[in-house]
Order: C-alpha cells, then sequence, then structure tokens
C-alpha cells in the first residue's frame, strides 16, 4: 500500500480549519435551517477528505477514513445550538477542532499501514467513534423540536411536544449514524465491504429502537443520546466476540429479532400516544 502524499499533513490541517470555521458560523443559523447544514457539511468533509487521500493507489478504501470525520463534523454542527453564543462557543470549536484534527492523523496513519491494523488501532477508531456518534446524537436532538426533554416532561426546554413526525425524523436519523459509524467499525473486523455494510444495518435497526424506546421513557436532557452511545458500544462489543466472527449466518435471525424490536417499540409508542 503506498503512503499518503507527503502534502496531505497541510490539507489535513486546512480541512480542519476549514470545518472549524463552518462549524463556528453554523451558531448564526437558525435552528429550524440546521438540518441542511448538519447534512451538507458531513458530505463535504467526505469528499474534501477523500480528495486529501487520493494520492493512494492501492486496494484501501480512503472513503472509510473519512467516516468518523465527518459524522462528527455534521453533529457538531447541529450540538453548538445547545451551547449560548459567548465564549464557550470558541471553546467547544477549539475542542472540537483538535478533536478532528486527532482522528485524521489516526485515520491517515492507519491508512498508509501495509498491513491489517491492530487491535490497539481498532480501539482507538472504535473510541472516537463513541465520541463522534454521542455527539451526533446529540445534534440530532437539539434540532428536532422536543428532542430534548427536560425531567418528569414530554416536551423539550422549550415546551415543544414531540410529535410521531418528529420522532420518525429522529429515529431514522439516528439509524443514518448508527449505520454510517457502525461500517467504520465492522469495516476492521470483515475483509469485504458487502459484509461490513450487512453488519452495519443490524446497528441501524438497533439503534433506531433504542431512539425509539427511549423517547417513550422520556429521558431527560443529554441521559437519552447517552443511553443511545451505549446501545451502539455493546452491539458493537457483540459483534466483536470471537463467537460472532465465527457465525456470519447469525445475520438473518439477528435481522429478524431486532425486526420484532422495532415493532413492540412503535406499538409502546403508540399505545402512550393513545
Amino acid at each position: 500500500m503506498h503512503a499518503p502524499q507527503p502534502y496531505s499533513k497541510g490539507a489535513r490541517r486546512e480541512l480542519v480549519v476549514a470545518v472549524m470555521i463552518l462549524v463556528t458560523l453554523s451558531v448564526l443559523v437558525p435552528v429550524a435551517d440546521s438540518f441542511l447544514v448538519a447534512g451538507l457539511l458531513p458530505v463535504a468533509v467526505l469528499i474534501a477528505g477523500i480528495a486529501i487521500l487520493g494520492g493512494d493507489q492501492s486496494s484501501a478504501r480512503p472513503y472509510e477514513a473519512m467516516l468518523v470525520p465527518a459524522i462528527l463534523a455534521g453533529g457538531s454542527a447541529a450540538a453548538i445550538h445547545l451551547i449560548t453564543p459567548g465564549p464557550w462557543v470558541l471553546v467547544a470549536v477549539v475542542l472540537f477542532a483538535v478533536l478532528l484534527d486527532r482522528i485524521l492523523a489516526l485515520e491517515i496513519r492507519i491508512l498508509a499501514q501495509s498491513g491489517t491494523p491492530d487491535e490497539a488501532d481498532r480501539s482507538r477508531v472504535l473510541l472516537l467513534a463513541i465520541i463522534a456518534v454521542f455527539i451526533a446524537f446529540t445534534g440530532m436532538a437539539a434540532l428536532v423540536p422536543g428532542g430534548l426533554v427536560e425531567p418528569g416532561t414530554a416536551a423539550a426546554p422549550g415546551g415543544t411536544p414531540l410529535s410521531e413526525g418528529w420522532l420518525l425524523v429522529m429515529a431514522l436519523d439516528d439509524a443514518l449514524i448508527a449505520l454510517i459509524l457502525g461500517y467504520r467499525v465492522a469495516a476492521f473486523r470483515y475483509g469485504s465491504a458487502a459484509a461490513a455494510a450487512r453488519s452495519a444495518v443490524t446497528y441501524a435497526i438497533v439503534v433506531a429502537a433504542a431512539a425509539g424506546a427511549v423517547r417513550a421513557m422520556d429521558l431527560p436532557r443529554l441521559v437519552a443520546p447517552a443511553v443511545l452511545t451505549l446501545v451502539f458500544y455493546l452491539w458493537d462489543a457483540l459483534h466483536g466476540t470471537p463467537s460472532a466472527r465465527r457465525r456470519e449466518p447469525r445475520f438473518l435471525w439477528e435481522t429478524l429479532l431486532l425486526a420484532l424490536l422495532v415493532l413492540v417499540v412503535v406499538a409502546w409508542n403508540l399505545r402512550l400516544r393513545g
């Protein structure tokens, strides 16, 4: 495998600065319009990152290295709306920039390796993916009207209840986040993109079901994103066991089980809202 071009380090820093500026400016965007920013920013980061790593002509899949940074960027652009405009916004953006730079540096180093990434590198990527998934889940809840509730209520701090339509939007977006990051962490375990994609689908289903269950319980503020992050981590731990690696046909019964769980969650939400 050929290492990325020497300009990757400089281009990486330029990408971090550009994304940091965009995340900062997203504070000025009304919350109602922030879905567009949070949706387009990951695409821009993914495309720019692939261009940075485009000098690698090996069989590696450079887009995989950009999945965690892309989700982190979109999630940060959404979650920053939870911070009151002022000095703390600058602190949050600086922390985001440092985290993004470290993720990019790690992913570029892994991509440049001639052999299979070791367990230590996989653990590092998993840790960073978990941080990104928490930020993304939090950002999604911040953008959805009624997505974050106060203790003992069924409404957001502004008093807006979560409608069935917005609940579906939030569950689908959380599932998409889990699908993308689930693919990234699963790619370390499976040799083919197809196998990693099948595994990623199970991450999406279980997180979508958990999102419905968590919202039915009206967990307060950041507790709900934290629970979804824990679900993501536990599902990855289940897939990472040696026995799971030896039994790839498990995908069928896992999918059926998750489908049943989804039906239970949907029925639970409908009953609570009935």
